[in-house]
């Protein structure tokens, strides 16, 4: 019997499309591309999920490689968070699920400044029971050991648990851990994979 919902943030409750943003700050679409390596798919930004280093650290080593892109790194990271937007028909299922007396938990690989951020401004965080979030701990998706983290936190059986991320590898080590697992690719799909496990009635 499923008692407890996971749920991932990045891209499952929040937005978060960097090119996109990246094409209101940047008229060239190829310089767009550069920063969007340089900054995004750098080490720094893994660095920043597991929490071993600050935003202005970052920063300062990104431009330090990328001395001629600098002021326009420092535009791109300021206020970079505003691009994290609720997905809202995510929302409306996490607030169902919590009408229906399920645990609702959240596992992602987040930066601290950003979580910091996105829990002032949306209230959806209330619906959450609890959570793991990978800088406060030092580890990330997909390492087992943030799963177990979270298993033993909250106390929880996996096979009473639906872990839902937008990542295959990470849904993949969380079925291999004892997790039902849903990739997720929209909020409809989502619906109806909760409806098949009987979550939902409808």
């Amino acid at each position: 019997m499923i008692k407890n919902i996971i749920f991932d943030l990045g891209n499952v409750l929040l937005n978060f499309k960097p090119l996109e943003y990246l094409n209101t700050k940047i008229s060239d679409l190829e310089k767009v591309q550069q920063i969007y390596e340089e900054v995004f798919r750098s080490d720094e930004w893994l660095m920043l999920d597991r929490g071993s280093i600050t935003e202005q650290e970052a920063i300062n080593k990104i431009c330090s490689r990328n001395t001629e892109d600098g002021e326009l790194i420092k535009l791109v990271m300021h206020n970079w968070y505003l691009l994290l937007t609720p997905i809202k028909d995510t929302v409306k299922v996490l607030k169902e699920l919590k009408g229906l007396k399920y645990k609702n938990y959240l596992l992602s690989n987040f930066h601290l400044l950003a979580y910091e951020d996105v829990t002032k401004r949306y209230d959806f965080f209330k619906y959450f029971d609890g959570g793991i979030v990978s800088y406060k701990e030092k580890l990330m998706k997909p390492e087992k050991d943030i799963y177990k983290k979270l298993i033993e936190t909250f106390k929880i059986h996996p096979k009473e648990s639906i872990f839902i991320d937008d990542t295959e590898e990470n849904t993949v080590v969380a079925t291999k851990l004892g997790f039902e697992s849903i990739l997720f690719t929209n909020s409809l799909d989502l619906r109806k994979r909760l409806i098949e496990y009987k979550v939902f009635s409808q």
